[in-house]
């Protein structure tokens, strides 16, 4: 999924494609991080 990232005053907010927000994060770093973490839950997910 290709996310688009939006820095809202002192954070950074997420959104999905087709613009519904997913989360925001204090930095880009975490944002990444936590994209990351939401793609490996989806991927073990998707296995079960």
């Amino acid at each position: 999924m290709r996310c688009s990232i939006r820095y809202i005053y002192d954070h950074v907010a997420v959104y999905s494609p087709e613009g519904e927000f997913l989360f925001s994060a204090d930095t880009r770093e975490e944002a990444f991080r936590l994209m990351e973490e939401y793609a490996e839950e989806f991927q073990d997910a998707s296995v079960l």
